[in-house]
């Protein structure tokens, strides 16, 4: 049986930023979100932190109803 760790292989490649750029291009919206959302994920641990309170925040019902935050009245 193979493991996961035996099939792990660095590999470099040479890629311009026009490439790069042109493949987000052809992502339809939600890709290119997720992808955003992975970028900052990968540089911003604090990213990361938000999104796990957040969810805690959630589950324990702390949360605000879109009038409550944006109600002027």
């Amino acid at each position: 049986m193979i493991k996961n760790s035996q099939l792990t292989q660095n590999i470099s490649i040479q890629i311009s930023s026009e490439q790069i750029i042109n493949a987000v291009k052809t992502l339809n919206k939600e890709e290119q979100q997720d992808l955003v959302e992975d970028l900052l994920a990968t540089i911003n641990p604090q990213y990361l932190q938000s999104i796990k309170e957040a969810r805690a925040n959630y589950q324990q019902g702390k949360t605000h109803s879109h009038e409550d935050v944006f109600d002027n009245t």
